[in-house]
C-alpha cells in the first residue's frame, strides 16, 4: 500500500472552540475598547436596539411610548428598557453565544440598518466592571410570555430559568450589574449619570436616570439635537447652534456651518475655529450614530485640509468598527467625506461673496488651510487667491493689492532666498513674493489665471543682478586689483565677486546664492573627491560650470569704497572675507562650518590689524 492509499485521519464528530471568557474579557479591555466606561454605552445601545425592534412590531405606538431607565447607587448598576425583550430560546441563542447578535433574527434582518450594534459582543463589555450580569426579560413577540432570567458569570458559566410574570411585569429587559471593588471609578452614581449624558444626550428615545429622590428621574436627553429643533427666526437658529458648539468644544466659533446630507441621514454642525491651527494638526470630531456617541476623535469624517473646523454630526448610515469607537472606512464614509468637503467649500464661497468682514477674519486665522485647498480646487482658487496674504517686498499683502503696483511678479523658491534679496529688490522697484512657504510658490504662479495682465516668473540671481547699476569704467579699473584678490580669497566657496551700485547704500554687500546651486556644487565636489584620474578631471570641469555664488559689493557704501582702495594683499583678502561673512549672516541661511570659521578668523585678523595700526 502506498502512502497515498493510506488514510491519514479518520472522520470524527464536529467540535466547538473552547472559549476562555476571562481571557476574552482581558482581550476586549486591552485591545478592543479604549476604556471600561464603554460598558454603559453598550448597555444603552442594546436597549436602544431593543426599542427599535419594539417599534418595528408596534409601528403605531408613539415615539416616546417606550423608554430607557437607569439606576446606580454604588452597589448596583441597572438599565431597564421597554424594548422587544427575549424569549427563553432567544436567551440561549444570543446571550450565551459569543459573537451572535439578536439583531440577526429573521423577523428583523431586513431592518438591520436601523440598529446601532452589528457585532453581538456588547454585553461582554459589562465584565470589564462586574463579575456577574443579571438579565430579566419578557418578550413582546410571544403573548403571555414568561419572564426569563439569565445570569452570566466571568468564569464562562451561566444559568437560565423562567419566572412568573410578576418578576418583570413590563415588556422589555432589565440588566443589573454588581460592580467589582476595583470598578468604583466607573459605577458610582454620579459617574453613571455623567456617562449616560455623555453617550446618550442625542438619543431619540427617552432616557431617564433615577437619582434616588423617588420621583420619575432626571432626563438624560431632555431636548432633541439642536439642529432637529424649530426656532422662531433664522437668527435664533444660528445663535442656538453656535451656543451648542461653544458648549461642546469650549470655544466661541468664528461661524457655524450647518451640515445636512439626507442620503445618509446625516445632520450636524461644523464650528469654525477662531484661532490659527498649527500646520498638520487635525482635530477630532464628535460623531454620533443614530444618536449614540461613537467617537470624540473621529478624524476620518473630514479631509486633512479641513483642520479649521470641528464637527458634531449624527448619522444613520455610517458603519462603526467592531469597538464602535471609530468609523469603518468604506465607500459610504468616502462619499460622506467628499460631500462634507463640498459643504465647507460652499461656505467659503458664500462667505467670500456676502461677508467680506467674516472672510477677512477667517483668512487671517486659516489662510494656510485655504491655500492648501486652493491648490487643488479651481473654484476656491478663483474666488480667494486675490484675497490670500503673502509675504512680499511691499510687506504682507494680498496678491490683488500686490498686482496693482507690480505687473511683473517675481517669486523666490525659498524663504532664505527672499531674505537675501528683499531689501535690495524693494529698493530697485522689483515686486518679489516669498515663495518659500507651503503652497505659496505654486499659488503665485497661478495668479495669471485670475489676473491675465500680470506675469509671474521665478527670481534668479541673474534677474536681480540685471537690475543693479554697473559702476563706471574708471571705478571698475581702479578696483580691479582688489576684486581679483577677493575672488581668490573666496574661491574656496565657489563665489564670484562683482562691484555694482544699489540701494540701500547702508548695505555693503549682497550674497546671491540659491539652495539648488549650493547642493549642485556640494554634489559635484563629493563626486570629484570619490573619483580619480580622467573621471576626476571631467567632474572637476563640470563643477566649474555649476552655478556659482555671487558677492555683489555696493560702491555706494562708504566701507566698500574704502575697502577697494586697500593695497595690502593680506588685508584686502581679510576684508573680502569679512564682507562675505557679513553678507552670509544677513542672508539668514544656515552657515557652513567653513563659513563660521571664516567669520571668526576675519574678525580676529581685522581686530589685530587695527591694534597694530594704533600701536
Amino acid at each position: 500500500m502506498t502512502l497515498h492509499d493510506t488514510p491519514l485521519s479518520t472522520a470524527g464528530a464536529d467540535r466547538t472552540f473552547q472559549v476562555d471568557l476571562r481571557g476574552l474579557v482581558d482581550l476586549l479591555s486591552h485591545h478592543l475598547y479604549s476604556s471600561p466606561r464603554v460598558y454603559l454605552r453598550e448597555l444603552l445601545q442594546n436597549a436602544v436596539d431593543a426599542l427599535t425592534a419594539r417599534h418595528g412590531l408596534e409601528p403605531g405606538a408613539p415615539a416616546d411610548a417606550f423608554g430607557i431607565r437607569l439606576y446606580a447607587d454604588g452597589s448596583v448598576v441597572r438599565v431597564e428598557d421597554d424594548g422587544v425583550g427575549l424569549t427563553e430560546d432567544d436567551v440561549h441563542t444570543f446571550l450565551a453565544t459569543i459573537g451572535r447578535s439578536s439583531k440577526r433574527t429573521d423577523q428583523i434582518v431586513e431592518q438591520r440598518a436601523d440598529f446601532i450594534g452589528q457585532f453581538g459582543i456588547g454585553l461582554l463589555s459589562c465584565f470589564l466592571v462586574a463579575d456577574e450580569i443579571h438579565v430579566l426579560s419578557r418578550s413582546a413577540r410571544t403573548p403571555d410570555a414568561p419572564v426569563v432570567e439569565w445570569r452570566g458569570r466571568g468564569d464562562g458559566s451561566y444559568t437560565v430559568r423562567t419566572l412568573a410574570s410578576s418578576a418583570h411585569p413590563r415588556i422589555g429587559s432589565t440588566v443589573t450589574l454588581t460592580p467589582r471593588a476595583d470598578a468604583g471609578e466607573w459605577t458610582r452614581q454620579a459617574q453613571v449619570h455623567a456617562l449616560a449624558r455623555h453617550f446618550g444626550s442625542l438619543l431619540r428615545h427617552p432616557v431617564t436616570f433615577d437619582d434616588g429622590t423617588g420621583d420619575s428621574g432626571v432626563s438624560v436627553n431632555p431636548e432633541p439635537a439642536p439642529w432637529a429643533r424649530t426656532y422662531p427666526t433664522p437668527g435664533a437658529r444660528s445663535r442656538a447652534l453656535a451656543a451648542f458648539g461653544e458648549e461642546t468644544f469650549g470655544f466661541t466659533p468664528l461661524d457655524t456651518i450647518e451640515l445636512d446630507l439626507p442620503a445618509v441621514g446625516l445632520k450636524g454642525i461644523a464650528c469654525v475655529l477662531p484661532e490659527t491651527v498649527p500646520a498638520g494638526r487635525r482635530h477630532g470630531h464628535r460623531v454620533h450614530v443614530k444618536g449614540m456617541l461613537l467617537s470624540e476623535q473621529a478624524e476620518e469624517i473630514l479631509p486633512e485640509w479641513a483642520f479649521f473646523v470641528r464637527c458634531v454630526v449624527d448619522a444613520e448610515s455610517l458603519r462603526p468598527t467592531a469597538s464602535r469607537e471609530s468609523l469603518y472606512e468604506d465607500d459610504t464614509l468616502v462619499a460622506v467625506r467628499d460631500a462634507l468637503a463640498e459643504r465647507l467649500c460652499a461656505w467659503i464661497a458664500r462667505t467670500a461673496a456676502s461677508d467680506p468682514d467674516l472672510l477677512g477674519r477667517f483668512l487671517q486665522a486659516h489662510h494656510l488651510a485655504v491655500k492648501s485647498l486652493a491648490v487643488h480646487d479651481d473654484e476656491i482658487l478663483r474666488m480667494l487667491l486675490p484675497w490670500l496674504p503673502f509675504e512680499t517686498t511691499d510687506g504682507h499683502a494680498t496678491l490683488d493689492e500686490f498686482a496693482r503696483t507690480h505687473r511683473t511678479v517675481l517669486v523666490t523658491s525659498s524663504v532664505e532666498e527672499f531674505r537675501q534679496v528683499a531689501a535690495i529688490a524693494s529698493a530697485a522697484g522689483l515686486g518679489v513674493v516669498n515663495g518659500g512657504y507651503t503652497y505659496d510658490r505654486e499659488l503665485v504662479h497661478r495668479l495669471p489665471e485670475i489676473r491675465p495682465e500680470v506675469s509671474v516668473a521665478d527670481l534668479d540671481p541673474a534677474t536681480l543682478t540685471a537690475h543693479l547699476d554697473p559702476v563706471d569704467r574708471e571705478t571698475e579699473l581702479a578696483a580691479a586689483a582688489y576684486l581679483a584678490l577677493a575672488r581668490d580669497a573666496l574661491a574656496v566657496f565657489d563665489c564670484d565677486v562683482a562691484l555694482r551700485t544699489f540701494q540701500p547704500a547702508s548695505a555693503p554687500a549682497l550674497l546671491l546664492d540659491s539652495r539648488e546651486a549650493r547642493h549642485e556644487r556640494t554634489r559635484s565636489q563629493l563626486a570629484r573627491e570619490q573619483q580619480g584620474g580622467l573621471w576626476g578631471d571631467i567632474l572637476g570641469h563640470l563643477r566649474q560650470e555649476a552655478p556659482r555664488a555671487q558677492l555683489i559689493l555696493n560702491q555706494l557704501n562708504p566701507l566698500v569704497r574704502t575697502a577697494v582702495t586697500i593695497d595690502e594683499p593680506e588685508l584686502a583678502r581679510t576684508s573680502a572675507e569679512a564682507l562675505y561673512g557679513q553678507a552670509a549672516m544677513l542672508s539668514r541661511r544656515p552657515l557652513r562650518p567653513a563659513e563660521s570659521s571664516l567669520i571668526n578668523r576675519s574678525f580676529l585678523d581685522l581686530l589685530a590689524h587695527a591694534l597694530r595700526k594704533d600701536s
